[in-house]
């Protein structure tokens, strides 16, 4: 049984194997197809291959996404794919099948997959919309499975029924997942004032040459960093401590300030093109492989990766 009377859906679907993943999925997306409801799929490669065969002609209609292009940065999918999906259909009921979590994800990616899967109930209370999560239980561990239950409202097993997840605790993962960012190893720190950031962009390019990234990443990391260097000595006490180092084939940068940043959803939220201000944590998202962040009243840490090679 399907809820009805709520704006917005966001269920997790455990599958098994290949065919449990389409018997729950191709259902999903061809009555939306029938209903003539956008539909979009963000999934890894070998699952969208397998979604695009079985689904032939009716392939066409459906936006297909690879999610370890799209959101290798869980915090780029709410805002880059989910919402902007939603966001060109706002007047319709818009179907998104979303696989972020899959047994590919590093240790380093996972917490920030766990925050992005609670913090979709929050980005999209109220929307038109439903969002299915599938999740492969034979592949994935106890703890994604577990935390699956507390981000997903609604669960679906065995033969398509719908049930409430007795765990359901958004807002407890966001906590949970909110942990200290240990400075990479070897890593070089600077404080850094206004008048350091030119100085700062090009120690930022230095290292990332150093350690091999191609010159197109190499700009990328130094437009993340002295964004995020910038909007710490503005909202921050003046200055900000930069800690830039090398880890597990990444280049890794952190900038730490004084201020508390409260609003999980920073960074996480479409700015209207009108909008002149708030585009920084947004922008490094974009930019970078993956970004993690730490917050309490005693300060912030924003860490960005950027992978060599």
């Amino acid at each position: 049984m399907t809820p009805a009377d709520q704006a917005f859906l966001h269920p997790a679907l455990f599958y098994r194997t290949a065919g449990q993943f389409l018997a729950g999925v191709v259902p999903f997306v061809r009555e939306g197809l029938a209903a003539d409801e956008p539909v979009a799929v963000a999934a890894p490669p070998e699952r969208v291959s397998l979604l695009r065969a079985e689904l032939g002609s009716d392939a066409g209609r459906v936006l297909l996404v690879d999610m370890s292009e799209a959101g290798r940065n869980p915090g780029r999918i709410i805002p880059g794919v989910l919402r902007a999906f939603a966001d060109d259909h706002s007047d319709r009921h818009v179907r998104i099948v979303g696989e972020p979590i899959w047994a590919g994800r590093s240790s380093a990616e996972y917490p920030a997959c766990a925050q992005h899967e609670a913090l979709i109930n929050l980005a999209f209370q109220g929307r038109w919309a439903t969002i299915l999560c599938p999740y492969d239980a034979e592949a994935l561990g106890a703890t994604e499975l577990a935390d699956a239950l507390r981000t997903h409202p609604w669960l679906i097993e065995g033969a398509g029924e719908w049930r409430e997840s007795d765990d359901y605790a958004p807002y407890a993962v966001v906590a949970d997942y909110n942990r200290e960012l240990p400075p990479p190893p070897g890593a070089r720190s600077l404080f850094v004032a206004e008048s350091d950031l030119v100085d700062l962009r090009l120690l930022t390019a230095e290292t990332a040459r150093r350690h091999g990234l191609a010159e197109d990443r190499v700009e990328d990391a130094v437009m993340a960093v002295t964004e995020l260097a910038a909007n710490s000595v503005e909202h921050g006490s003046g200055a900000a401590l930069v800690r830039l180092g090398f880890a597990d084939g990444e280049l890794v940068c952190q900038v730490r300030d004084e201020g508390w940043l409260a609003d999980p959803m920073a960074g996480r939220v479409p700015v209207a093109p009108e909008q002149e201000r708030g585009r920084g944590l947004l922008l490094v998202n974009h930019l970078a492989d993956l970004v993690r962040m730490h917050s309490d009243p005693a300060g912030s840490t924003v860490e960005a990766r950027f992978a060599a090679g």
